[in-house]
């Protein structure tokens, strides 16, 4: 498989050296770890949020990183957890005096490394919270987790306990803010084609020309069934049915649309399928305060794409469109 690369041992190093300059006015590289922190850092009185993760995500998660949404990301190995020693220097860069709430995406190894950093925090005398996202009602144990697995629906997670740290929100306040946005919100996935982690260099799994994987988790991880190919709009019906099961959306609710690509599916394609989704909401008289569309949470270059629907309340509506300034996502107050 051909990718553009120097060296596969060095993928990640070069990555957030290639972020940090990219993206300099928002964010700065912690020197001699993985972390990536918001510019001005820490900002004093606010709740600092950190979230990360195992590479191969990108935007997700130092894209993340900027005003209304994380003061850090911390960057694993590919498709690995990152070690509870970067984790904890995270935590140091960005704790304001008001403590720091940590987003950790429902995987075994995410769950335990980010877990042993909040006691070696604590133990030196940093408030630390968490909030484990699992939104994807695909499948209920996968070979990364125990319970449902954490993707895209994570993104929300972000924008609007990130919103709730940018408005003064004490600790408590911004962790009860993100546990009502991972009660509220649920995703599903589905895969044309695998992805392909560089130091393997071969693909994760198998698909024929003429199948597709419904349920597949953002490492490759098996989905529900594996079918032939269908049409956008039958894969949008798919997706939202098994999302809806669980989301109970009702008539006049308003929900926020979430349309991630995996990595290799275009624009189009992302469009078609959103016109789809937003096709079915209208028949179910779900009210669409905001659809977004595009890459946000990969699998490095799987072909695919991944629903999200948050049913909205109004103070979860308010955070949504609070103001916010990452190199991956803006979003202003309408």
């Amino acid at each position: 498989m051909k990718k553009l690369l120097n060296n596969v041992d060095q993928v990640v190093e070069d990555m957030l050296n290639g972020m940090a300059a990219a993206h300099s006015t928002y964010l700065r590289r912690l020197q001699n770890t993985t972390v990536l922190v918001r510019k001005q850092s820490p900002v004093n009185g606010k709740v600092g949020i950190v979230s990360g993760g195992g590479s191969g995500h990108e935007p997700a998660h130092g894209g993340f990183v900027g005003k209304g949404m994380l003061d850090a990301a911390v960057a694993g190995e590919v498709f690995t957890s990152p070690t509870p020693d970067q984790v904890f220097e995270a935590i140091k860069a960005v704790d304001g005096g008001k403590g720091v709430l940590l987003v950790i995406k429902n995987y075994t190894g995410d769950v335990m490394n980010f877990e042993m950093a909040a006691e070696m925090a604590e133990a030196e005398g940093i408030n630390v919270q968490q909030v484990v996202v699992n939104d994807d009602v695909a499948v209920e144990d996968s070979s990364f987790t125990s319970g449902r697995r954490g993707i895209a629906g994570t993104v929300f997670v972000h924008k609007i306990a990130g919103a709730a740290a940018e408005s003064g929100a004490d600790l408590d306040e911004v962790k009860e803010t993100a546990e009502k946005v991972i009660h509220h919100v649920k995703s599903m996935g589905m895969s044309l084609s695998p992805c392909i982690v560089p130091a393997a260099g071969t693909p994760g799994f198998e698909l024929a020309e003429n199948e597709m994987e419904i349920g597949t988790g953002i490492h490759g991880e098996p989905g529900v069934e594996r079918t032939s190919i269908l049409s956008s709009k039958e894969t949008a019906r798919l997706l939202f049915d098994k999302v809806q099961d669980d989301l109970h959306l009702q008539k006049g609710d308003r929900a926020a649309v979430l349309i991630n690509g995996l990595g290799s599916t275009p624009l189009m394609e992302q469009y078609v399928f959103t016109s789809d989704v937003k096709e079915i909401l209208d028949e179910h008289g779900i009210e669409t305060a905001d659809v977004i569309v595009g890459e946000w949470m990969t699998s490095l270059e799987m072909a695919g794409i991944s629903l999200t629907l948050l049913k909205l309340t109004p103070d979860l509506e308010e955070k949504l469109f609070a103001e916010a300034d990452t190199p991956a996502m803006k979003r202003f107050a309408k």
